[in-house]
């Protein structure tokens, strides 16, 4: 599956790994991607999600409901 995040569409990004010497070689830097179940509670029912930290705050900043029916619009299953 892939690494994105489902609320905000974080992906990995690319960037140098800078050694001691200041040889620099390609890395990723990955999302902080988590698993988490929450509760509908308008719907009845538990919805799991795979969001980033970030994505978690913008839950509770502007609630669950707002959120999945954004994602809904955008053609996004929930």
């Amino acid at each position: 599956m892939a690494r994105i995040c489902q609320v905000t569409g974080k992906t990995p990004m690319k960037g140098n790994k800078v050694s001691f010497s200041n040889k620099k070689s390609i890395r990723r830097f990955m999302p902080n991607l988590q698993s988490k179940r929450f509760f509908l509670a308008e719907e009845d029912k538990w919805i799991t999600l795979k969001l980033t930290a970030h994505a978690m705050r913008t839950i509770n900043k502007r609630g669950l409901l707002n959120i999945v029916t954004e994602m809904r619009a955008a053609g996004e299953k929930i």
